[in-house]
């Protein structure tokens, strides 16, 4: 589990409830269930007005990831690659077949299938990279919708303050609702900015880099089972491919 994120989101609500809190203020009114109705059910709706339901689903999946982030084993690859190409260089590249079954991976698996039927060193690397410049698309079109609810919420906020507005308007014969009208004006605002520069912003921000992250490693994966498709020594392999560890 990523601490670092649950320590993140943990000292920004601490620091906005003590910030209130050392106003003289207190905690319950900044709990508006009208407000947040306002601003989550709006955020929510213009998300999916915006967002194929496949994309929308399979960027909520990705919230995971702030978790719980998926892991780049970078070392262990570069020594499955170097074992690769000594394999190669000993008994041929049609030795790599027996290792095709053991390969969980399917962008790698393909890799390996490629350069097992003898593909051409610059068809592999642009085969592959086809495939990374998918996958990366897919994936940050999928990441986007943390971005979009970011981009959207407080605009929300600002239209349930505005709503809220109109309640005191028409209510100014009324002392006693005049309260509810300009807690959730204000409140809403909180809500729309607070989520979006809390929550969802970050939220983009860390599933990008992690998707940044993956791409690496397949890049990685294509220089090194180029460098196996021309032959290059074992040592140069290493060399270039540790130079992706920085």
């Amino acid at each position: 589990m990523d601490k670092l994120s649950l320590a993140g989101l943990a000292i920004g609500l601490l620091a906005i409830v003590g910030g209130q809190l050392l106003e003289g203020g207190h905690v319950g009114s900044l709990v508006q269930p009208t407000a947040l109705l306002i601003v989550f059910g709006g955020t929510l709706g213009a998300v999916l007005l915006q967002n194929p339901f496949p994309v929308f689903r399979r960027g909520v999946q990705m919230a995971r990831w702030v978790w719980f982030p998926p892991t780049f084993d970078q070392k262990r690859s570069i020594e499955q690659i170097l074992q690769w190409s000594q394999l190669s260089r000993r008994e041929g590249l049609l030795a790599l077949e027996n290792h095709l079954p053991g390969v969980k991976d399917e962008f790698t698996r393909k890799g390996l299938q490629l350069l097992v039927d003898g593909a051409d060193p610059e068809r592999i690397r642009d085969l592959l990279e086809v495939d990374i410049d998918s996958y990366e698309q897919e994936w940050r079109q999928a990441a986007k919708v943390w971005e979009s609810a970011g981009g959207y919420s407080p605009t929300i906020g600002i239209l349930g303050a505005v709503m809220g507005l109109i309640h005191v308007m028409e209510n100014l014969s009324d002392p006693t609702k005049l309260g509810s009208g300009i807690a959730v004006a204000f409140v809403a605002t909180i809500y729309g900015v607070g989520l979006a520069n809390l929550i969802y912003l970050p939220i983009a921000g860390k599933l990008k880099y992690y998707i940044a992250r993956q791409v690496s490693v397949r890049e990685m994966l294509i220089d090194g089972l180029v460098g196996i498709a021309v032959g290059d020594n074992p040592r140069i392999i290493e060399s270039r491919l540790k130079g992706y560890l920085h």
